[in-house]
């Protein structure tokens, strides 16, 4: 068959599988690994927005491929493909090598097919992408729906003037054109995001169910999410998402919310395959009072079979966690906090009131029916020393007193990694804050991901820590942690001894690669290649169990009679849909004649 767009999803490095490389603790904290497998949720509204008008669209994650089967051949994958054009996303940093590599084995086995790039990093680095050869438009913004739309419209009546596609970076003659970046929604009801039902639909559709597989565990744990928001009110430092990075970025100064009455559409459609637990991303307060209002009301007149997680950005009080319970009897938070330290979290933008209100809210959270919070902290803050990292364990202490031991809380530490975000404040000025950035260029980024660990990835020191120190300080404090958690029976002991074992390889590893990158250069590569092994086994939950950011469920799925029906239905709407589309066409060809 022949796809009007193949979507391909690339590892973070290609061939992962054969580098020599620690890639540290740089995805402990999300569900995919640290090839970063899962695709982003744009993916599926794209895709599930051409099909609307009649285009074949094709998902392929290469990434899970990879990681699921080591003999996996890409190579031959992609030259079995036929589209009419190839999409790849840069949407994070972490696939700046990938990507490109990716995009030179489709010029390769495919030389007169288009390849178009999109996503945030795309956006940032879009001039710089189209000094590479293999890369013919890339698309712009956060929102690309219907410029892709255009774009794809424009491809198959075999323009060459894409001028009049909005968001849209490209060639002519040799030059680079930038066409404005004029399409920047208001609203996201326009769209699915993620689009589930296409998803759903494809698999049945095309047969392709490993292709579409958004991250390694996602069959045996099928969490999914919903995107609430394009954009965001809060202006933290170091965030590439943040209000003044999606102004620069995206051009877009307000955020586009996607309504309640489309969430909770979202979510019983969800019902009918999943019951793992359906993330809700970015802060619903974000809408406003009245939003979050109608939310609650339309959750609460819904039969609930999922748990429902929710990202708060600062403090909640008892009144919302009243309301909130009374909507979603189970109901999990994810609070990202950085630092223990009230001053650090004001100036980076982080649940900036006090480490009391911050209690308060804890309390009043588990006393209204919360399941499970997740705290996470951070190292590489700015102006954070190494002491200051390891006094975010001992505010765990300080938490976990203050809750009376509740089980329900727990807590992660992570480093800021692999790099500072593109667009971010913390990038965009980095000697403001304490920062300095180590690299420049899109294509020295792709080179540090080459780099044999992550302390050579990283793009950035502070003022307070060099990369050494931030190494050092994610694992001392992590170890920390990991002794808090054993002992107040937080994690059980199977769990505490696979990560003091993991963390214990990781740095002797680091410790061999520093002692290999100071000797000759002749013999870095043999010696690198014996690391081999023990990058093997000491890559993966380096700092906590791999199964501690998991919500407690009873069944994954919805029964096998749902799903079957959920793809009857879709393929039968499908074939409607098809049949609509045709009868318009012919019109059309009636009128002309």
């Amino acid at each position: 068959m022949t796809y009007d767009l193949v979507l391909l999803h690339a590892p973070s490095v290609y061939d992962f599988r054969k580098t020599v490389q620690l890639t540290g603790p740089v995805a402990d904290v999300i569900p995919s690994t640290a090839v970063f497998e899962m695709y982003p949720v744009g993916f599926t509204s794209m895709a599930g927005y051409l099909e609307r008008y009649g285009y074949a669209v094709l998902i392929v994650n290469l990434a899970n491929r990879m990681v699921a089967d080591p003999r996996f051949d890409v190579e031959k994958k992609i030259k079995g493909l036929h589209a009419r054009a190839f999409g790849i996303d840069l949407h994070w940093m972490p696939h700046a090598h990938g990507s490109i590599e990716i995009a030179k084995l489709v010029k390769q086995h495919h030389p007169d097919v288009p390849v178009i790039f999109g996503g945030l990093s795309s956006t940032y680095f879009h001039k710089e992408l189209m000094e590479y050869s293999a890369i013919d438009f890339v698309m712009r913004g956060d929102s690309t729906e219907p410029p892709l739309l255009s774009l794809v419209q424009h491809i198959q009546a075999g323009a060459t003037d894409f001028s009049g596609v909005p968001n849209l970076t490209w060639r002519r003659d040799g030059q680079t054109i930038i066409n404005p970046l004029s399409y920047v929604p208001t609203t996201l009801d326009e769209v699915d995001v993620p689009d589930y039902r296409y998803a759903m639909r494809s698999a049945f559709k095309y047969w392709h169910f490993r292709d579409m597989l958004p991250y390694r565990e996602w069959v045996d744990y099928p969490n999914t999410m919903l995107l609430t928001v394009r954009g965001c009110t809060q202006g933290c430092l170091l965030c590439g998402g943040s209000r003044g990075a999606y102004a620069l970025n995206c051009q877009r100064q307000h955020v586009a919310m996607r309504s309640p009455a489309k969430l909770v559409e979202d979510v019983k459609f969800i019902q009918r395959f999943s019951r793992a637990p359906i993330f809700f991303i970015g802060d619903i307060r974000q809408g406003g009072g009245p939003y979050v209002h109608d939310l609650f009301d339309r959750l609460s007149r819904t039969r609930l079979r999922n748990d429902l997680v929710f990202e708060l950005f600062q403090k909640a009080d008892v009144d919302f966690f009243a309301r909130l319970y009374h909507a979603v009897p189970h109901y999990s938070l994810e609070i990202t906090l950085e630092s223990s330290n009230e001053a650090t979290r004001r100036l980076i933008g982080k649940f900036v009131e006090s480490n009391q209100k911050l209690i308060s809210t804890l309390r009043a959270a588990l006393e209204n029916g919360a399941k499970k919070i997740d705290l996470f902290f951070m190292v590489g803050l700015p102006h954070q020393t190494y002491q200051d990292a390891l006094k975010n364990v001992e505010f765990c202490e300080t938490l976990y007193n203050a809750v009376g031991g509740d089980p329900r809380v727990t807590y992660f530490i992570a480093p800021l990694a692999p790099f500072l975000d593109p667009a971010s404040t913390a990038f965009e000025y980095p000697e403001r804050y304490g920062y300095h950035k180590l690299f420049e260029r899109f294509e020295d980024y792709r080179q540090a991901l080459l780099e044999p660990s992550w302390k050579y990835t990283l793009n950035y020191e502070t003022d307070a820590m060099t990369r050494n120190d931030i190494v050092r300080a994610t694992y001392d404090s992590a170890r920390m942690l990991n002794v808090f958690k054993f002992r107040h029976h937080l994690i059980d002991g199977a769990v505490y001894w696979d990560v003091d074992e993991k963390i214990t390889e990781a740095v002797a590893y680091l410790q061999a690669v520093d002692q290999i990158l100071q000797g000759p250069l002749e013999q870095r590569q043999v010696l690198l290649g014996d690391l081999r092994d023990r990058t093997l086994s000491a890559n993966g939950a380096e700092i906590c169990g791999d199964r501690e950011l998991r919500w407690k469920v009873r069944h994954n799925y919805a029964g096998p009679l749902s799903l079957l029906w959920v793809g009857f239905t879709l393929l039968a709407g499908e074939i409607w849909r098809e049949a609509q589309l045709t009868g318009h066409r012919l019109l059309n060809v009636e009128e002309r004649s």
